[in-house]
């Protein structure tokens, strides 16, 4: 009788890697759900950032930081990792593959107001690092639908298979899209705005209640937002059924006996 394996990762067989007693690293979940865990930077420790890299990268892994502090970007712009910033270093990618493919794919990426750009650059350079086309339309909030009117033209002609829709203040544009197109639509509430429900509340509100066929994330989540639409195109895992006893007689050079069951009435 054998022991079951623990959890397995890319290199060990193991699909869980512990850095000290800090952290539990998740690799077996871009095979599980299409895609790789993303490292939150904020709120960890600059050196516990570093120590969860340098285990990646000693292992031949790659990795996405998101929301590093000014701290933390420091410290990785100081470290000789292969480490390079991503959406005006919003986002960090370490050099090394992911473990996921994706299937050849075009999201359109859309912000409301110059304010909301950041964070849509974020969304643009995750789906970007997984091999998918982005195309952008920035600066088309509902306060000028012309703008918005000529960018939909322009950006179903290229025909994406999803749109992601950045929006502040009253947070209507996802809504508008979502009314216009012939694709999904994620709507990214932002804190963007003024006075009582100006930290993306109003926004988000509005969008919970839209009329429109319209998914919707939490306040400034752009990453979680990629997340979502990239698991769209994740390749198929291969089945895991184990094959049929004629299959595995086959493979064993073995003769196939016929199935016996009870005899058919004459």
């Amino acid at each position: 009788m054998t022991r079951r394996s623990g959890p397995r990762t890319a290199r060990s067989g193991r699909r869980e890697i512990g850095v000290g007693r800090y952290a539990r690293l998740d690799r077996d979940r871009a095979r599980r759900v299409g895609v790789p865990e993303v490292i939150l930077g904020e709120g960890k420790d600059a050196g516990h950032l570093l120590g969860i890299l340098r285990e990646l990268h000693a292992r031949g892994l790659g990795a996405i930081v998101s929301r590093p502090s000014e701290e933390q970007r420091g410290a990785l712009g100081r470290s000789d990792l292969p480490l390079r910033p991503l959406a005006a270093g919003r986002l960090y990618r370490l050099a090394g593959p992911l473990g996921v493919r994706y299937r050849p794919g075009r999201v359109a990426v859309l912000a409301a107001g110059t304010s909301d750009v950041p964070l849509a650059e974020e969304t643009v350079a995750v789906l970007r690092e997984f091999g998918l086309q982005v195309v952008t339309a920035y600066d088309v909030g509902v306060a000028g639908l012309h703008r918005l009117l000529r960018a939909i033209r322009a950006l179903e002609r290229r025909r994406p298979q999803a749109y992601i829709v950045f929006a502040g203040r009253e947070g209507a544009l996802p809504t508008v899209v979502a009314g216009l197109v012939h694709a999904p639509v994620v709507g990214v509430p932002t804190a963007v705005g003024y006075g009582r429900g100006g930290r993306g509340e109003a926004a988000l509100t509005a969008m919970l209640q839209s009329c429109a066929p319209l998914a919707v994330v939490n306040i400034d989540a752009a990453v979680p937002a990629a997340l979502f639409v990239a698991q769209h195109f994740a390749a198929p895992l291969r089945s895991r059924r184990r094959p049929r006893p004629q299959v595995r007689a086959r493979r064993r050079g073995r003769p196939v006996l016929p199935r016996t069951g009870p005899a058919k009435p004459k």
